[in-house]
């Protein structure tokens, strides 16, 4: 008879719930009665878990902590006194680990004096080291992360990071850089400035920009990155902030200048600006300066500085075009989520119209209504601002152009030959945006429809075409300063309605309609030496299409193949010298016009802008006097 049948009853309850347990996969169940949670193994074991056991320890030691039960020290801020437990600020902060746990002479005692801290600030992060929770705001986090940042306490420090980097604003944004610096908070340095680079325009209006010494200034304008239309946005920022104390800063005028990429203002800025502008008649260098800039541009030669390049989004805008009938669709590729996006339409539907984008602004120009309604050539011009997402119309062309070249030159729009009606054109005409007004400017020697423009070094190129029964491999090259038309070297073969984009000294020619059919042919003029140069032709033969450059890429898009208009795009690597098929346009499209930013303006709808009330209220928050 068994000694201890209690023991003996047990034992066989626990072997049979074992064997139970081994026969199937763990097995785990939450408690009705509590936060537990039980997990049964394989193994006969049973792991619990509390959910809310740390809370409640924390929320136990926040209570011991008020009522000074177990606490081993005193906190003496300004006239203020905290007790707390060195073992949970041991825990919490690197700092009282270290004062607490080495040689130091506060190891033992009782008492602990915190120099140079708030006591508000002291109890709100005594607080978060016995609960884990925090209120931050604008009144509090310029004290709240110097001190969380002395005593160590490094979820404290990423939660004003975070709380500021959310307030950023171009009020305030170069205040918190300077602020992030200063603390070392490496990340939220790293974000201001990339605000600051990217709402440059914005930045520069505001007080903060106006405080700058000349060594921040200097340093700020250097950047490749600011996201400026054009230099001329620097240019006048320089102007804004020395004429803000005139007589102290006009002294350091000619050292800031040079950090100011004058090359890449036009000649008939730089002009009016050596005759017109005060504080350059008294700063004699900075006339002398800008003046040996001007002969340089006159010369044609690729600027010794680079052209800024700011970080803004890849993104590629496609205007109308040709399917069966002329459309007004209008959508933008963004590279980064490789999609095509459906933006608002163009005013009217139009075929064989231009695009360029200038001062921030796309522009779409001329073209043909070819509609059941409708059928005429067009002199219409409407510009898209990619910022508010909104068309906006402009003064018409002096004549309607059909298949015209469209490129931008020295801060103009010049629209190049075309057809008018019946007429094959000759004409050029240029528009200047400050004025909304077109003017003629000299003739090509030859008519020209279905000509491609292109824009090197502030000259531009008329590149083939035809007249009448007659396809042209022929070059004209229009200087500005001459207001003229040379010849240049001829393409390697004839052809009308390519497509045409500009990359460094090179222009590159895709395709088009040669003297027996559609090419897929592909040739790169080098503009310094006089040369074309053959490359791989595309993949697929087709005229009407267009070129554009993105991420050191040359996209090849939509056409007619001489069948029928596609909607092809092909993508061609710069340094491999080979073209890959990239992702289709949303329908098939020819006689479309093409732009891309030369990544100078945010792809940014009009609802996800920060100049949103509440980023316009955050203002005249405190945080806006940093």
């Amino acid at each position: 008879m068994d000694s201890n049948p209690g023991c003996s009853g047990f034992s066989q309850c626990w072997k049979i719930r074992s064997q139970c347990n081994q026969s199937s996969s763990d097995q785990s169940f939450a408690s009705g009665l509590d936060p537990a949670s039980y997990t049964f193994t394989a193994q006969g074991e049973m792991k619990c878990c509390i959910k809310s056991y740390q809370y409640d320890l924390l929320k136990s030691l926040y209570v011991m902590k008020h009522n000074q039960m177990l606490t081993d020290v005193r906190l003496d801020v300004v006239n203020e006194t905290f007790h707390a437990h060195k073992i949970v600020l041991a825990a919490a902060s690197p700092y009282f680990k270290a004062m607490f746990t080495s040689g130091l002479r506060e190891k033992d005692a009782s008492v602990v004096k915190l120099q140079g801290v708030c006591p508000t600030v002291m109890n709100k992060l005594l607080t978060f080291i016995y609960t884990g929770e925090i209120v931050i705001n604008q009144l509090v986090v310029c004290q709240l992360l110097p001190t969380a940042n002395m005593l160590q306490v490094s979820p404290v420090i990423q939660a004003c990071c975070t709380f500021l980097e959310n307030q950023l604003d171009p009020s305030n944004a170069l205040g918190i850089a300077a602020f992030a610096e200063q603390h070392h908070c490496s990340n939220l340095y790293k974000a201001a400035n990339e605000f600051i680079d990217q709402h440059f325009i914005q930045v520069c209006q505001e007080e903060e920009f106006l405080q700058l010494s000349s060594c921040q200034l200097v340093a700020l304008i250097r950047r490749d990155h600011l996201n400026v239309r054009e230099e001329r946005d620097v240019y006048n920022a320089v102007l804004k902030w020395v004429r803000s104390n005139e007589e102290h800063r006009r002294p350091k005028m000619e050292d800031i200048l040079g950090a100011v990429r004058c090359h890449y203002l036009s000649p008939s800025f730089l002009k009016d600006q050596m005759k017109n502008c005060d504080i350059l008649r008294k700063v004699p260098a900075c006339r002398e300066h800008l003046a040996k800039i001007f002969q340089e541009l006159s010369l044609h030669k690729s600027p010794c500085v680079p052209q800024r390049t700011p970080s803004a989004p890849c993104v590629l805008y496609i205007v109308a075009g040709f399917s069966r009938r002329s459309l007004n669709l209008f959508e933008a590729f963004s590279v980064s989520e490789n999609k095509w996006l459906t933006l608002p339409p163009l005013p009217k539907s139009l075929s064989g119209l231009g695009g360029a984008f200038l001062r921030g602004m796309l522009y779409a120009v001329g073209g043909r209504e070819n509609i059941p309604d409708a059928l005429g050539h067009s002199g219409y011009v409407n510009a898209y601002d990619p910022v508010t997402s909104t068309w906006h119309s402009r003064a018409d062309l002096l004549q309607t152009r059909h298949r015209a070249g469209l490129a931008v030159l020295d801060g103009y729009l010049y629209a190049v030959g075309g057809a008018s009606g019946k007429t094959d054109l000759d004409t050029v005409e240029r528009y200047n945006p400050e004025r909304d007004q077109w003017e003629l400017v000299a003739a090509m020697n030859t008519a020209r429809v279905g000509v491609s423009a292109a824009v090197v070094n502030r000259l531009l190129y008329a590149i083939g075409g035809f007249h009448g029964v007659d396809r042209f491999k022929s070059v004209e090259c229009f200087h500005p300063e001459k207001n003229e038309w040379l010849f240049v070297s001829a393409m390697n073969q004839e052809r009308s309605g390519a497509g045409v984009v500009a990359v460094g000294q090179y222009i590159y020619v895709a395709g088009g309609m040669g003297l027996s059919g559609q090419l897929s042919s592909f040739e790169r003029y080098d503009t310094e030496k006089d040369i074309w140069t053959q490359l791989s032709p595309m993949l697929t033969a087709r005229s009407a299409l267009t070129l554009a450059v993105l991420d050191k890429q040359i996209y090849a898009m939509g056409g007619f193949n001489g069948t029928s208009v596609v909607d092809t795009v092909e993508i061609y690597n710069l340094e491999t010298d080979q073209w890959r098929v990239g992702p289709p346009l949303s329908c098939p499209r020819s006689g479309h016009a093409t732009a891309a930013p030369f990544k100078t303006c945010n792809f940014t709808s009009a609802t996800q802008s920060r100049s949103c009330p509440m980023m316009k209220a955050a203002r005249n928050s405190p945080l806006a006097l940093m």
